[in-house]
Order: structure tokens, then C-alpha cells, then sequence
């Protein structure tokens, strides 16, 4: 492996001509990240306001073309655009055999660029596991963290050998495991941001002048030590068995619209804490009793 990897690695380090398709959110940075490593971003398109001026800060060489003629001008053809317009594009693009297209797409294996690899050039699907917002600090972020990598062999070493170039380390991800991958990572990531927005606004609906102030310094906790320890991190009244004040919590949040949310984790949470020993069954069974009686008032 070491030494395909090796191999593979000699097509990047001869420096590309890189072209994106589109100089969004994460395009521009992924296509910055390429010229620190000391590719070449030829072309982008950009069609919105925030897209050129994303181009212009992130990709300040690159000429603004339509994507059929970054497509033309690029060894390397960089595709950043939302999931279902993947395979329109793919197929509408003119393609030159030996080039090298790649996807972002967490989602997508390389199959959605079949018709570029019918063609002849090699295709990968290389999806950053990493949120993008459009400021600064994406571009930093990029270091050290992991890249899903999927394609046929020799296009997978390729992508592989971009990841190591971007600083990053390459996970293979088999072409039937991309939706289960990229779900379990929006399942994180995703709702991580939705659980604590929700949450700061009951602390704000309560007179709480500051409530990502209050929470910082614990949900930083609650997450490194998930990360560290896994469910030997569980803490609070679902993992004490703690039924009464369960209770109290859903009572609390009727018709604030995410009660039902609350007792759906609080119930995954319970799962969790009998099979990691952290709840004993004689104490999980008046909690259980809340969320089954919340469930069914619900109905």
C-alpha cells in the first residue's frame, strides 16, 4: 500500500492546472487548499455576487469562465456544487481524457462522475469531513482532518496523494457506504449546531442575557469528552435513571416545539447507558415509563 501510495503520488506533485466548478463555500477553499499545495486554480465559475468575491479572495489567479470552459482549461477539474446537480453537470461537461475529476460530495461515491470516467479521465469522489460557513478560518481548518476517499484504484491513490498534499489524512469509504458515511456525519455535526441553537433559546425565552456564554464552557466539555471516552462520558438525569426529573423537563418544554425531540434523545441516551453498563435496568424502568406516557399524551 505504502508503495502504491508512493506511486500515486508522483501525478499531484506534478503540479495541475486546477479548475472549479463553483467557487462556493467550499470550492474556493478546497481550490485554496490546492494552490497551497502548490497546484495551479486556472478557472472558476461564479455566478452570485458572494461567489466572485469568494473567487477573488481565495482564488485571486483563477479567470472567471462558464463551466464548460474551466472544464477545458483544467488537468484537474475540482466540483463543488450541491449533491443533485452532480450528475447533470458530469454528464454535460466536456472531458479530456487523462484529466482528473474530483467531487466533493460526501454523499456521492465517484459513480456520479461515470460519465467523465466513460470518457477517460479518472474520477474520485474527495469530500472534506469539515463544516464550512464562508469565513476565514475555513481555509485553517482544513489542516489535520480527515478526507473520504472513494474511486477505482489508481484514481483512489490519486485522491488520496491530494489529501496528504492538503495536509490531511485520506479515509477510504467504499462506494455503497458514502450515504451511511456522510449521514452519520451530518447526524454530528448537523444537529450538534440545531441542539444548541435550540437550547439557547429556552435559556433566552427565560431571561438568560447570554446564553452561548453559559453554555460554551459545558457543551466544549460535553463534546471532547464524547470524543475521548465515548459513552463512559454519559452524565445527567437520563443516565442517573433520574425518572422524576425526566418528567419535569418534558412538562417544562410542552408546546415549545421540541419536546418531542427532547424525549427521542432522551430515549436514544437511555439505549445507550444499558448497553454501556452506565444504567442499571432495575433503574431505567420508571424512565422508560415517562417517555413511553409522554408519547402516548402526545398521540
Amino acid at each position: 500500500m505504502d508503495q502504491q501510495r508512493s506511486g500515486a503520488s508522483q501525478r499531484p506533485a506534478s503540479r495541475l492546472a486546477v479548475g472549479v466548478v463553483s467557487a462556493g463555500r467550499v470550492g474556493s477553499v478546497v481550490g485554496a487548499a490546492l494552490t497551497r499545495a502548490g497546484h495551479r486554480v486556472v478557472a472558476a465559475s461564479a455566478v452570485s455576487d458572494a461567489s466572485r468575491e469568494r473567487a477573488a479572495r481565495h482564488l485571486p489567479g483563477a479567470e472567471i469562465l462558464a463551466p464548460p470552459d474551466v472544464a477545458a482549461a483544467a488537468d484537474l477539474l475540482l466540483i463543488a456544487v450541491p449533491d443533485d446537480a452532480i450528475a447533470a453537470l458530469a454528464a454535460s461537461l466536456p472531458v479530456r481524457p487523462g484529466q482528473l475529476w474530483v467531487h466533493t460530495s460526501g454523499a456521492l461515491g465517484a459513480e456520479v462522475l461515470r460519465p467523465a470516467r466513460d470518457a477517460g479521465a479518472l474520477t474520485v469522489a474527495l469530500a472534506p469531513a469539515m463544516t464550512f460557513t464562508g469565513r476565514d478560518e475555513d481555509l485553517q481548518r482544513l489542516e489535520g482532518i480527515s478526507w473520504a476517499v472513494t474511486g477505482e484504484a489508481e484514481a483512489r491513490f490519486v485522491g488520496e496523494a491530494l489529501a496528504l498534499e492538503m495536509g490531511g489524512e485520506p479515509e477510504h469509504v467504499d462506494e455503497a457506504d458514502r450515504a451511511r458515511y456522510h449521514a452519520a456525519l451530518v447526524y454530528a455535526a448537523n444537529h450538534v449546531t440545531t441542539l444548541v441553537n435550540d437550547a439557547a433559546d429556552q435559556l433566552r425565552a427565560i431571561g438568560v442575557a447570554n446564553p452561548e456564554r453559559l453554555m460554551s464552557p459545558l457543551v466544549s466539555a460535553s463534546l471532547d469528552n464524547a470524543l475521548r471516552h465515548g459513552d463512559a462520558a454519559l452524565t445527567g438525569p437520563v443516565s442517573r435513571g433520574d425518572a422524576g426529573t425526566v418528567a419535569r423537563h418534558l412538562e417544562a418544554l410542552a408546546g415549545t416545539g421540541i419536546a418531542e425531540t427532547y424525549r427521542v434523545l432522551a430515549r436514544r441516551t437511555a439505549e445507550r447507558a444499558l448497553e454501556s453498563g452506565r444504567l442499571k435496568s432495575s433503574d431505567a424502568e420508571g424512565l422508560l415509563e415517562v417517555l413511553a406516557r409522554s408519547t402516548e399524551e402526545d398521540r
